[in-house]
């Protein structure tokens, strides 16, 4: 038996329910969106995520109205909105703390996905959509990194578009057109404000859109990684579900709350957070004839931006040498049309890394490790979703794969040395042997049987 979803038939609401699908949406997607009743706080991070957006996008509205997209007026109407425009220096923090924190929360929900299964059948296009969004919400922070045209800005911006020209062929006319100009200038500030104000917001708003409404035609996953929908009562409700709205709303109101604390505490207390935040060298103007000793991206890019430096010549070398292992792998084990087909493309692939610069393949490296993420409900064939029935060996796996993306991070943002670029390299190899390995040891070992039914204790 289906739910019915009824709907008011007087007064405003009946109006407005009789030519717009207000209450029965409102039912369908909160008072009555059955929820699974053991979700823990690792699923506060979705909603906040949420919050955040709407920080970003109010207080990006009124940063515009003061702001001037000009490379002559720009810096100084940061400043301007600093000290002259009532309240600016809040809308401001809040905005470039607000950046960071999305960050933060987007992280901490991919690690809860990850965690819990949560891209496995039938959630792999909820997962796709997130990957999309966080492959946006790069887009928009790169581009909006810019606008303050302070020196790390202008500096970051020189040295990213500059990475496009290491691709072969189209390189070169690829970053001249992405920055409009021969150099960063005026027309790549303009060009960065219009993708960072209308184009991207509008991109992310949609994929967010897409991404609920695809989560809630599959459910929400839980921590016992059970399908709520496999076992109804009589009148179509899930046995182990509660309605979003109240209970959910009220549980997300909570981490809201203790959210929010943090936040203002961040942002009347340390809102550089000695310099991870905001950076010194971006409160100089920009200079395009003295360069910053140290360049180095934001703490959200630098796990990305560590790999990159990592990709030398000698681990070029390295990287040609375990393609050309898969090769072999490949050739052993594969079957059918992928019997010929997957060592070709490896000696394709050692072929063009033969003859192209590591700068090139440092790219490749960078873009690969966030695409890999697209592909993790294909490559996972574990029997079982949720890390608490796998071996135990599975979740040494995940700790170390966390270590090692936290360390990449960390040593993003300190300056390159021999040792540092080692550790780099090696911690770079064990977050793709994470993914490339998946097919594999997912299948390994001794799973618990998940329960019947989700498992809840209330607190």
């Amino acid at each position: 038996m289906a739910i019915e979803h009824e709907v008011e038939t007087t007064g405003l609401v009946g109006w407005i329910d009789r030519r717009f699908p207000m209450t029965s949406t409102w039912k369908k997607h909160v008072s009555e969106y059955y929820a699974p009743k053991n979700f823990n706080f690792w699923y506060f991070f979705g909603s906040l995520a949420l919050l955040v957006l709407v920080n970003q996008i109010v207080t990006g509205i009124f940063l515009t109205m003061n702001y001037k997209p000009d490379a002559t007026l720009a810096f100084s109407s940061v400043e301007y909105i600093m000290r002259e425009v009532p309240w600016g220096w809040l809308i401001r923090y809040m905005h470039s703390t607000g950046a960071s924190m999305f960050f933060v929360v987007v992280y901490l929900h991919m690690f809860r996905g990850l965690m819990y299964g949560s891209y496995r059948k039938p959630r792999e296009l909820v997962w796709v959509f997130g990957c999309a969004i966080f492959l946006c919400l790069m887009a928009e922070a790169f581009f909006g990194y810019l606008l303050p045209w302070g020196q790390m800005s202008f500096w970051g911006a020189q040295v990213i578009v500059n990475l496009f020209s290491a691709i072969p062929l189209i390189g070169p006319d690829l970053s001249l057109w992405i920055r409009g100009d021969y150099v960063v200038s005026d027309v790549t500030l303009n060009r960065f404000f219009a993708f960072h104000v209308i184009a991207i917001p509008l991109v992310l708003i949609g994929l967010v859109v897409a991404h609920l409404v695809a989560l809630h035609e599959v459910g929400s996953n839980n921590p016992d990684g059970i399908e709520i929908k496999a076992k109804k009562g009589p009148d179509g409700i899930p046995l182990d579900g509660i309605p979003f709205h109240p209970y959910y709303s009220v549980h997300d109101f909570m981490g809201v709350s203790v959210f929010l604390m943090i936040f203002a505490a961040i942002i009347f207390f340390a809102p550089e957070m000695g310099g991870y935040f905001l950076e010194a060298n971006n409160f100089i103007p920009a200079n395009p004839l003295q360069t910053p000793q140290e360049i180095a991206p934001v703490w959200y890019f630098t796990a990305f931006y560590a790999m990159l430096r990592a990709t030398t010549d000698p681990f070029k070398i390295v990287l040609m040498i375990i393609i050309a292992l898969l090769g072999l792998v490949a050739l052993v084990r594969a079957r059918g049309k992928w019997k010929l087909g997957l060592p070709l493309l490896a000696v394709l692939v050692i072929v063009a890394m033969a003859f192209t610069e590591s700068k090139f393949w440092g790219v490749v490296v960078m873009g690969g490790a966030v695409i890999s993420l697209f592909f993790l409900p294909w490559l996972d064939r574990s029997p079982v979703k949720s890390i608490r029935y796998r071996p135990f060996f599975h979740k040494v796996f995940y700790g170390i794969f966390v270590l090692a993306f936290l360390t990449l991070g960390f040593l993003g943002t300190k300056p390159p040395s021999p040792a540092s670029t080692l550790i780099a390299q090696i911690c770079a190899l064990i977050y793709f042997a994470f993914f490339l390995g998946m097919p594999v040891w997912t299948r390994l070992g001794t799973f618990k049987q998940p329960p019947e039914r989700v498992r809840f204790k209330p607190h």
